[in-house]
């Protein structure tokens, strides 16, 4: 899917329309965005394997007290993430992405959980392994860092998708930290995409499998097909929600929206899925914007 021209087009003319609907709506695109924090936290650290559900991260995040023990860790897995996700909001336009920047992001998300770690690439014999894939010597890190940040800038004719699927999929598969890889490399691929004026993407915790299909198809292929349909995905879902609310629409559940429109709820939730009608999921619900009716 995200290979076709029919896509990119698609993207593009989401964000012409974005543009147009932000203009003097600085606040709203403010609220949007700090709204989102808890379900970026949230999809990325349970993709993590996090026991955490949203409703916990958002409690969290609020200093609400929670009706379960949660360990320490997972409250500032938590706490460190919502920070990292605000941080790159606010900075990611100012400065150009590079090693030093990917290693404070790091500090910031490992710190009180894995000081030792924190802030600095694998060296020595520290070794990862994901599923089967044994990631490169740290000795191989830098180069292959280096390499991956000069690819993406060098290939700026080519579509933002086509960058952010192939870069994720490098540092992932070269995983130069010691912990803390998924949720960095997420980060990374929205500090990228709103550098470049694009929306930021939440990779959600119910695409986990073919997220993990995607870096098989990597490893086995060095393609990058399915990270790209995530990608497109992923960004054109960022898009509808946002425009929904930029465009003052009435904002409803696609169920609600089915009854009045009189068409099948497994039908609009397929086509969600697919992102050929402007539906978005938030907090675990699919939504669409539609137009109030004149009276």
């Amino acid at each position: 899917m995200a290979k076709t021209p029919a896509v990119f087009n698609k993207i593009n003319s989401l964000r012409e329309r974005y543009y147009k609907a932000s203009i003097g709506k600085e606040a709203l695109i403010s609220l949007v965005s700090e709204a989102e924090i808890a379900e970026q936290v949230y999809n990325s650290n349970a993709i993590e394997n996090s026991t955490l559900t949203l409703e916990e991260t958002e409690k969290i995040l609020l200093q609400i007290n929670l009706d379960r023990f949660i360990s320490e860790c997972e409250i500032f897995e938590a706490k460190n993430l919502a920070r990292v996700v605000e941080y790159i909001g606010k900075r990611a336009k100012e400065q150009e992405l590079t090693l030093d920047v990917i290693l404070s992001l790091h500090k910031m998300l490992i710190s009180n959980i894995r000081d030792d770690i924190a802030g600095r690439f694998r060296k020595d014999k520290e070794f990862v392994r994901v599923g089967s894939h044994i990631a490169p010597a740290p000795q191989e890190i830098l180069e292959r860092l280096e390499n991956m940040l000069v690819e993406y800038n060098a290939n700026n004719h080519e579509s933002i998708i086509k960058r952010i699927a192939k870069l994720h999929l490098s540092f992932e598969y070269t995983h130069p930290f010691c912990d803390g890889n998924g949720r960095i490399g997420r980060v990374l691929n929205n500090y990228l995409l709103i550098r470049e004026g694009f929306v930021p993407i939440n990779i959600k915790f119910i695409d986990r499998r073919k997220y993990y299909d995607a870096f098989k198809e990597f490893d086995d292929k060095s393609k990058t097909e399915v990270m790209e349909e995530i990608v497109a995905k992923a960004l054109t879902n960022s898009y509808h929600k946002r425009l929904a609310y930029l465009e003052g629409k009435k904002i409803v559940p696609l169920v609600e929206y089915a009854k009045f429109q009189k068409i099948s709820h497994s039908n609009l939730i397929n086509k969600a899925t697919r992102q050929t009608i402007e539906a978005f999921l938030e907090k675990g619900v699919w939504k669409i914007g539609i137009e109030y009716k004149k009276k």
